[in-house]
């Protein structure tokens, strides 16, 4: 199912077509060489001194370890977590080796991830980032070192039947796509008055 932004003027083609659908084909997989071009965009993302603070970890669905990063997700976002091709975790650098803060760790991972995202796009898959997981059980699960932290959840598959969601789910997935007007976020010179 394709959703393009009804932009307010042209952006490239692979942005407006960027969205986070729930629906994941359950039936297609993945492979490691689908996933390679995706982690090679993430890999040329921006990054304060060059830092990459950005790390994935993830599973193919099949694969016993996918189970357990499924656990890791909230109850409301299991449903449609279960059906994607690949569940992945991305996990922030809180320091350099020098022992600085990496303050801006989650920026950096959030640049990579959308890297990650348009690649994807571009390829014909469908990617849905996620907040609704609990840290502490990505952090047993995946055996993450001290020193990271995991910031968003991301489904990667092919699109899907809306039709396979539950309804909540469903209606969400065929609803239009809004987002504020620019004027609301881009401001010349200062803030304006509230």
């Amino acid at each position: 199912m394709r959703k393009p932004a009804d932009t307010a003027v042209p952006i490239l083609p692979v942005i407006a077509e960027r969205w986070s659908p729930r629906a994941f084909d359950p039936d297609k997989t993945l492979s490691e060489a689908d996933l390679k071009p995706l982690f090679e965009a993430a890999r040329w993302a921006p990054s304060s001194s060059n830092s990459q603070p950005w790390r994935f970890v993830y599973a193919f669905r099949g694969e016993p370890f996918f189970d357990t990063l499924v656990d890791c997700a909230v109850e409301g976002n299991q449903p449609w977590v279960r059906r994607v091709s690949v569940l992945a975790y991305a996990v922030a650098k809180l320091h350099s080796k020098s022992g600085r803060s990496l303050w801006h760790n989650r920026h950096d991972t959030g640049i990579a991830l959308g890297y990650l995202l348009l690649q994807a796009t571009a390829n014909g898959l469908a990617v849905h980032p996620f907040g609704g997981f609990e840290s502490d059980k990505v952090i047993a699960a995946a055996n993450v070192p001290e020193g990271f932290e995991p910031c968003t959840g991301i489904g990667i598959g092919f699109p899907g039947d809306p039709d396979i969601l539950p309804e909540r789910d469903r209606l969400r997935e065929l609803e239009g796509r809004e987002r504020l007007a620019v004027s609301e976020f881009a401001f010349h010179g200062k803030w304006p008055s509230v």
